[in-house]
């Protein structure tokens, strides 16, 4: 017994008079909150099976009696105790009591599952940077179940029909009762025989096995935005796997591999890349070509530009979907020194050496801090 000696009206959240109707009507409002796959709560399935035991004894008018005159120990002395913790799934536990799924729609014993929609399908797009920048349609190969054109999606060879399933009788699913010194209690589950379609085929169709549908390939027509990201999946709607027996087709789900680009760091919309100067342009400044992802574009470089000063070119990133604007493009400058010079280039780098004194170098007053304050803006 799992609710520690609580009242079962208490937990039901009902007067001891309520009726029938009131019962169920409490139980399926603290079934729909409590349910584990509906409440984030970590006891939710705790309280979800108190409720059920309370429910299963108080619309049983002879443990109902019975508790209401000797309260837990009156089940117990009496072998009455509720059976709901003999259920391994809370859908069963629910479905023994209403024959219906949790959230209203007919359960397994009353769905018609002879035209079911199809499973979604889901296949994976590769794009490089560049074509994620301006975005493109691309056709994407897929494998999908579709309509068997023979048997009309019926499973059936032309010509023959369905007989009701002689296993479940028609109803699609099987009981299985089960009796213990706790009581009676009922499992039900799918019927083998039938698959839950309550009907069996008399001659299955030769070309898909009596499944309705067959597996084909194909090819899928997709449209990718510009500015779509690594990950995004774009959704076709009725592009899925065909539904069993003429139900309507599932959707289908591209998934979005953007290549990693070596001049480019993508983040969000914005993206990050690096130019080399050379030590002449940074000293004496200069006009730096930048690649933008299809364009090139001019950067005037200041004199003195130090190493590492991150430029920001607005609305030159990415494009941001379905907006109509752009992220920003940050460009790292990184001066490159010399490594091969002449003996003359190397006696003027000497005597500029000897001529430039130590103002020559010093960063102007608040060039330091504007860097680290630049370079930290880059990098959030």
């Amino acid at each position: 017994m799992s609710t520690t000696e609580r009242d079962y009206y208490d937990v039901l959240g009902v007067k001891r008079g309520a009726s029938e109707i009131q019962l169920k009507k409490a139980f399926r409002a603290l079934a729909r909150e409590l349910h584990p796959d509906v409440s984030r709560s970590p006891d939710a399935e705790q309280r979800f099976r108190e409720v059920a035991e309370a429910y299963e004894v108080l619309t049983d008018p002879e443990r109902r009696a019975l508790y209401d005159r000797l309260g837990h120990a009156g089940l117990r002395r009496g072998g009455l105790e509720p059976t709901f913790s003999h259920f391994g799934d809370l859908s069963d536990v629910f479905a023994a009591f209403f024959g219906e799924d949790l959230f209203g729609g007919a359960g397994a014993g009353r769905r018609d599952r002879r035209s079911a929609r199809g499973p979604d399908l889901q296949a994976v797009v590769e794009l490089d940077l560049e074509e994620a920048f301006t975005g493109l349609t691309t056709a994407v190969p897929i494998e999908v179940a579709v309509a068997c054109e023979r048997c009309a999606a019926t499973g059936s060879e032309p010509g023959t029909g369905a007989r009701e399933c002689s296993t479940c009788g028609g109803a699609g699913v099987v009981r299985r009762v089960s009796q213990n010194v706790f009581g009676q209690f009922v499992h039900q589950q799918t019927c083998p025989e039938c698959r839950g379609l309550r009907r069996v085929l008399e001659t299955p169709c030769g070309d898909c096995d009596g499944e309705g549908r067959r597996v084909v390939q194909r090819t899928l027509e997709v449209e990718v935005p510009a500015g779509i990201h690594d990950g995004q999946r774009i959704r076709i709607r009725g592009e899925g796997h065909a539904g069993f027996q003429s139900g309507e087709n599932g959707n289908a789900f591209v998934v979005v591999r953007v290549r990693p680009d070596p001049r480019f760091v993508r983040d969000g919309d914005d993206l990050h890349t690096a130019i080399r100067l050379t030590m002449t342009d940074a000293a004496l400044g200069a006009t730096a070509h930048v690649d933008a992802l299809g364009e090139e574009l001019e950067l005037e470089v200041a004199p003195g530009t130090q190493p590492g000063v991150v430029r920001v070119l607005q609305g030159q990133g990415m494009p941001m979907l379905r907006s109509g604007r752009r992220g920003d493009l940050y460009v790292r400058l990184d001066v490159a020194l010399p490594t091969n010079i002449t003996e003359e280039q190397r006696q003027l780098l000497e005597e500029f050496g000897r001529q430039a004194g130590p103002e020559t170098y010093r960063p102007e007053e608040d060039e330091d801090e504007g860097f680290f304050r630049r370079l930290k803006s880059a990098l959030r």
